[in-house]
């Protein structure tokens, strides 16, 4: 059971980290008011975007 539970917790973490790297991309196709009204600049989103995948 052990081994399950493994098995269950690493597919959670890599549902996170897909999820990350998907949201980091859709920063980068957002418009220009679109980053103004999250509060976030061009400059921001592409720092956020540059980044790999694993770190938060």
């Amino acid at each position: 059971m052990i081994i399950i539970e493994f098995f269950r917790r690493l597919l959670s973490h890599l549902g996170l980290l897909q999820q990350r790297q998907r949201s980091r991309r859709q920063l980068l196709r957002l418009e220009q008011h679109a980053l103004k009204d999250i509060g976030i600049s061009r400059a921001d989103a592409i720092l956020e975007a540059e980044k790999p995948f694993w770190k938060e």
